[in-house]
């Protein structure tokens, strides 16, 4: 597969679900930002479904959640809840599936105390940690200010998580819907991202790791404010690449608006002209990204608020996250910043 395509344009309803790959179905459900919905998986299984990611924990969602079960054929029965990455949007019903129907949670292990640590804002999931490191980094006191003020809203969409879980981690080859899939995880989006690949079927749900129309969030955090997660979550797609082999049919997670598309082909594709594979598109962009255009930069450097406005025009920084590019001592050479 050379290029990276859309085979099923239609659609899935809200509280229903399509098949995309043999037993492999596509949902979606609405979230409250400006991405505006997620994909959520079904795998059937001989005796029942595994459902990988659940949507944000609010009752909109669990009421289509309740479409989806009684638009199966029989009843539901639920075998195990599998977790991607513990951002709200994928792991906000967790706990009340898990608790509905009797189930495990399955996920990584960085993943499982994330989640925990942030609901609970504890482990440097603190509002103060946030703040140090954002006026560290030159954030002026009046955004600051309106900081101090936000509530914990990760506990508000994930208001319940498992106590205990079975841990997954790299290279684990687990049964799903009567087929094996290879856990792979990734870095640089969350601390242990899952994702996992069929090998049998080519298919590869990936998570928030490979989308095909926005980029991925790869952001410096509190916990480890001398981070540098753009390598590592470069350093993982490049190992997607190579588990696609050039033809994974990718199962992406979440599209941007205002196009809403569905599942895509070509992961690992070749660079060709456009449309390109999505790892060679998610690398080319994010090398480019991460040097700032020449002239933007003084010869002395610059605060990183003042590097981030060159990349998102006169919008400010965005408070709930730390952009944050990594040149501690900015120059401009070759037309571009170096370190």
């Amino acid at each position: 597969m050379s290029s990276l395509d859309y085979p099923f344009p239609d659609l899935p309803a809200p509280g229903t679900a399509r098949e995309v790959a043999p037993g492999v179905r596509w949902l979606r459900m609405p979230l409250p930002f400006q991405l505006d919905h997620i994909n959520l998986w079904l795998l059937q299984e001989d005796d029942g479904w595994t459902i990988v990611d659940t949507g944000i924990g609010d009752a909109g969602t669990r009421a289509l959640w309740e479409q989806v079960f009684a638009s199966l054929s029989g009843k539901f029965d639920l075998k195990r809840v599998v977790l991607t990455h513990y951002h709200p949007d994928h792991a906000g019903n967790a706990a009340w599936l898990c608790e509905r129907f009797g189930v495990e949670l399955w996920t990584t292990q960085g993943e499982y105390l994330t989640a925990h640590a942030v609901r609970a804002g504890a482990a440097g999931y603190t509002s103060d940690a946030v703040l140090e490191v954002f006026r560290r980094n030159g954030l002026d006191e009046a955004r600051l200010g309106a900081m101090v003020t936000r509530k914990n809203r990760y506990a508000a969409l994930v208001p319940d998580f498992p106590q205990s879980y079975r841990r997954l981690i790299d290279g684990d080859r687990t049964k799903l819907g009567g087929r094996d899939w290879r856990v792979l995880i990734g870095y640089g989006h969350a601390p242990e991202h899952m994702s996992l690949y069929c090998e049998a079927l080519n298919v590869l749900i990936a998570g928030d790791m490979l989308l095909s129309t926005i980029s991925t969030n790869v952001s410096v955090w509190s916990v480890d404010p001398e981070g540098d997660p753009l390598r590592l979550f470069l350093q993982s797609v490049a190992r997607y690449r190579e588990a696609a082999g050039g033809r994974a049919g990718a199962a992406f997670a979440r599209q941007a608006l205002p196009r809403r598309a569905p599942p895509g082909r070509g992961a690992g594709a070749a660079p060709r002209r456009p449309p390109r594979g999505i790892v060679i598109r998610i690398e080319t962009t994010k090398c480019e990204r991460r040097r700032p255009p020449a002239g933007a930069l003084q010869a002395a450097a610059r605060r990183p608020p003042d590097l981030l406005r060159h990349g998102r025009g006169d919008r400010a920084p965005a408070l709930s996250v730390l952009r944050r590019p990594r040149f501690p001592h900015a120059r401009e050479g070759r037309g571009h910043a170096v370190r």
